[in-house]
């Protein structure tokens, strides 16, 4: 299961939890690029804390994706646009 489904189920059955607090408050910074503090993480437990860094690294990567599906498309649109 990819982290980022991981992180939403946690959210889900406990909102309160501190696991379910830090994830929130670091979905929220990546996705509006604002600033996250590591102390939440710290705090957690060691399989809280590789979950919030399985999210990051999730995160990046479907980043990576979306400007590859991005790039392809305009390429397509290129292609057609010369044919």
């Amino acid at each position: 299961m990819r982290a980022i489904k991981k992180a939403r189920k946690f959210i889900e059955t406990d909102p309160t939890s501190d696991v379910s607090v830090a994830l929130s408050k670091l979905i929220l910074a990546l996705e509006n690029e604002q600033d996250f503090s590591l102390k939440p993480m710290y705090d957690l437990g060691m399989d809280d804390f590789n979950l919030l860094i399985e999210v990051m690294k999730d995160w990046r990567l479907d980043r990576f994706y979306e400007g590859k599906t991005k790039a392809i498309s305009i390429a397509l649109q290129a292609g057609q646009i010369k044919s």
